[in-house]
């Protein structure tokens, strides 16, 4: 299995897993600014050419938080078993994640890094939406530490991703259980091993 990786972007989610799976596998460093991802070889496996992508014996796959559903299914781990409740709580907190949460991190950063203007009108308003679905986790986490009733889980890897990203901005305010769960996150042996570059 070989993993199409740049440090930092959507591509930390499967790696992470991986570490927690302690399965075998392939990282393969792309280089945007030298053009790695804009190669013909790169193409063919992203159209789009973004990463990640997971090279496997069947075909190459990307899109993280499928990535990150693939490899938990192919291992029966971390993953609850199919038509569980537990399995829906994964789905809809993958889903929240990427729908509610990360857009307006992206609106986020590119007005306050990219653009240097957090004080915008676009910015402040992004850093509220962002704020408004915390609110949503952090009353998940009032009880617990991790998003399922039954432990850590690829629902955790995802949103928590995503929440480490708001957290790293400064994006998070009036959060306290989603700051304590990025920390928790963070002191993960797998996911500090997955960003070591």
């Amino acid at each position: 299995m070989k993993l199409y990786y740049v440090p930092f972007t959507r591509s930390n989610r499967p790696r992470w897993l991986l570490e927690e799976l302690g399965v075998p596998y392939q990282l393969v460093r792309l280089d945007p600014k030298a053009g790695d991802t804009r190669s013909d070889e790169h193409t063919s496996r992203h159209p789009l050419q973004h990463v990640p992508v997971l090279d496997t014996p069947d075909g190459s796959l990307f899109e993280s938080a499928a990535l990150v559903l693939q490899l938990a299914d192919l291992h029966g781990k971390l993953i609850p078993a199919v038509g569980t409740y537990e399995r829906g709580l994964v789905y809809q907190w993958l889903f929240f994640a990427m729908t509610e949460l990360e857009p307006h991190c992206v609106t986020y950063f590119d007005e306050k890094v990219k653009k240097k203007t957090p004080q915008s009108e676009l910015a402040l308003e992004a850093k509220r939406k962002v704020n408004t679905a915390a609110k949503v986790v952090n009353a998940e986490l009032v009880s617990r530490q991790w998003m399922l009733p039954s432990g850590f889980s690829v629902a955790d890897v995802v949103l928590g991703s995503v929440a480490w990203w708001a957290n790293r901005m400064g994006a998070l305010e009036e959060v306290p259980n989603v700051v304590a769960y990025v920390e928790r996150i963070m002191a993960r042996p797998a996911y500090q091993r997955a960003v070591v570059d």
